[in-house]
């Protein structure tokens, strides 16, 4: 026996000259999937702090840093800018020139470095 899921969608009219219906897309597990990502990057700031007052090496804990911002900017972009639900083309050119330019800084930093050392 099949179920007969009357479905009206929700949405609202835009108000401009156009007055377009535009439908909102609902998810059922959208708190699910926050409060998840909010505890993934609670830890991730709590590792960060944690580590802040380590005696590590100051090149690697800046390294260390580094990478895991990116990572917890990767989780805001990806789910609280819904990009992780968007196709693959779509989101490699949001990403491609995003880690284009982040090589291009860290090259451009090495040059500098190695600049002061040519006499």
């Amino acid at each position: 026996m099949s179920e007969n899921k009357d479905h009206k969608p929700s949405g609202y009219f835009t108000g401009d000259i156009h007055n377009q219906y535009v439908e909102e897309h609902e998810m059922p597990n959208a708190k699910k999937v926050i409060w998840r990502t909010f505890w993934i990057l609670l830890i991730i700031t709590v590792f960060e702090v944690a580590i802040a007052f380590s005696s590590l090496n100051k090149e690697l804990l800046q390294w260390i840093f580094v990478t895991l911002t990116i990572v917890k900017a990767g989780f805001i972009v990806g789910y609280f800018m819904h990009l992780i639900h968007e196709k693959f083309s779509f989101r490699y050119s949001i990403l491609l020139p995003f880690i284009l330019i982040a090589y291009l800084i860290f090259i451009a930093l090495k040059e500098g470095v190695y600049l002061n050392f040519v006499k």
